[in-house]
């Protein structure tokens, strides 16, 4: 079973960094996602007290308990520090969705033994069927 495949298949404790309360926004598109696939799903924005009655939190370090894995809907510099926090956290997991991945936030994951996931998304990874899961990483 590949790694996607096995944070998806089972509940998994998921922290979207980046997160937006504006339905049009991808941020709110894989919170959206991810939650119907029955993921426990923390939003991380410090602009916002929720999304969609969920309880929206400032940042990875002020969440209730440690995520399995981060999702980054947010530029590139941001995405590195969110890769240091990871790091900082233990957090095991880093999808770096497209757009906001860097060759240095790769690094920070190697360097850091965090598993990272990136050129692809979890939205159109759960729009694939299930039996197509175990060919990604």
């Amino acid at each position: 079973m590949s790694f996607v495949e096995e944070i998806l298949s089972t509940p998994h404790k998921v922290a979207i960094v980046g997160v937006s309360q504006d339905p049009s926004k991808y941020g709110h598109e894989v919170f959206e996602a991810l939650l119907e696939n029955g993921q426990h799903v923390y939003p991380i924005n410090p602009k916002y007290q929720d999304i969609d009655g969920h309880p929206c939190y400032p940042s990875l370090d002020r969440l209730p308990e440690i995520p399995d894995l981060v999702v980054t809907a947010v530029p590139p510099a941001v995405t590195e520090k969110v890769a240091e926090m990871c790091a900082q956290l233990h957090i095991d997991a880093l999808w770096m969705t497209p757009g906001t991945d860097s060759d240095e936030a790769l690094e920070i994951c190697r360097k850091n033994n965090v598993n990272a996931i990136h050129g692809f998304c979890p939205v159109f990874v759960l729009k694939l069927p299930r039996e197509r899961w175990h060919e990604l990483p």
